[in-house]
């Protein structure tokens, strides 16, 4: 669930990529976000972190679902590799039965609640904090 881009989710699609002769994004609505996460949820919005995916080289398609999980738009795209972060059970990961190969991707290292819990003023760049 893309609710706050970090650069792990960017170097976890960048493989992604490479596994593949496309790379098409399910990416949550708001409503789905919050479903899902709760109130207060998303930290971006839908639009946003479209536009912030659809600007990565690595991405080729951005298809949004307002369904709880993805299960729709993976059985109608039926996937031959279904990329999940390394965060997911196996046996949790959605419409795994659509594909041929289930891959879990780890994002090294990076956490969307680490980024939303510190400070506010640890969150500006190192730029910003050495000036």
């Amino acid at each position: 669930m893309f609710d706050l881009l970090h650069p792990g989710h960017v170097r976890y699609l960048q493989h992604a990529r490479t596994l593949g002769d496309a790379l098409i994004v399910g990416v949550n609505s708001d409503r789905s976000v919050r479903s899902n996460k709760g109130p207060g949820r998303p930290i971006t919005a839908e639009a946003e972190r479209v536009e912030l995916l659809e600007a990565l080289a690595c991405v080729d398609a951005v298809v949004v679902f307002d369904e709880d999980t993805p299960h729709d738009i993976i059985s109608a795209v039926q996937p031959d590799v279904l990329v999940k972060g390394a965060d997911w059970a196996e046996d949790a990961i959605v419409g795994r039965r659509y594909r041929r190969d289930a891959r879990r991707q780890s994002r090294e290292g990076f956490r969307s609640k680490r980024a939303i819990r510190r400070p506010r003023f640890l969150r500006r760049s190192a730029v910003e904090r050495d000036q």
